[in-house]
């Protein structure tokens, strides 16, 4: 079923043949530091529950010829390694979506033996350069507070987004909140940034590409889990999200 609303499989193709069309150079995060691409385009693509959704997706940037990153979370609604080993062979990146301070309570020490563990376990099928948190909003742990006392640099990590990117260079746009103007919403997928540019619809950003009045470079944050053509499923997650939106908006008040 075609439908015109937002955060389905079909505006996503929208979204990725106009970039294609305005000529934005596509590149994986680990190969980005390398990149000479004027217009460069960054799709990274958190996989924190359904990774069928985000096979799909991997498919999906196959036909357009674009390679992306996608990171797994440690956990069982998200790692599969038969999915893991698909999405490789396409020749797209994978790296850990970690939350070990999570995992252990706030315990530093047990926090960096956990990641290590776990990054060990993803590099049995990819040799991960990049990492990335998870946001885990309703847990009072921060998980990449863990590199105030590690350095995942020893580990042969090259960039951990939220602490190697320049946001006044790359413009920053992620899905969370199933809006892609959520700050209000978000506890901690939020960067710092003196781009000016705001879009709260999928259709707002293809029209900014379209006039040619988008940022030269930018990374992208999908949650594939939030995107679907399945009516049932599509409702099912606005309802869901409306409802986490409330919860996550009272604890950024809390902590302002």
């Amino acid at each position: 079923m075609k439908m015109s609303w937002d955060f389905t499989v079909e505006i996503f193709k929208e979204l990725l043949g106009e970039l294609k069309r305005k000529n934005y150079n596509f590149v994986r995060l680990e190969d980005y530091f390398n990149c000479k691409s004027e217009k460069t385009i960054i799709l990274r693509h958190d996989v924190d529950r359904l990774p069928g959704n985000a096979l799909r997706f991997a498919e999906i940037l196959n036909n357009y010829d674009i390679k992306g990153t996608f990171y797994f979370r440690i956990t069982k609604e998200s790692f599969d390694e038969d999915i893991i080993k698909k999405i490789i062979s396409s020749g797209h990146e994978i790296g850990y979506h970690y939350e070990d301070l999570k995992f252990a309570k706030g315990d530093y020490e047990k926090a960096f033996e956990l990641f290590k563990n776990n990054l060990s376990e993803l590099r049995k099928y990819y040799p991960v350069k990049t990492i990335c948190m998870h946001g885990s909003p309703l847990f009072k742990w921060d998980n990449k507070k863990i590199w105030d006392k590690y350095s995942y640099k020893e580990l042969g990590i090259i960039a951990e987004p939220y602490l190697d990117l320049d946001f006044n260079k790359i413009f920053y746009l992620t899905d969370t909140g199933r809006r892609w103007n959520g700050e209000r919403v978000s506890v901690r997928d939020k960067v710092k940034s003196n781009f000016k540019e705001s879009y709260r619809t999928t259709k707002e950003i293809i029209l900014a590409i379209k006039e040619e009045k988008f940022p030269l470079q930018t990374i992208f944050t999908f949650h594939p889990q939030r995107w679907s053509d399945n009516i049932i499923y599509w409702l099912s997650e606005l309802v869901g999200q409306k409802t986490k939106n409330v919860l996550k908006n009272i604890i950024v008040q809390k902590t302002k």
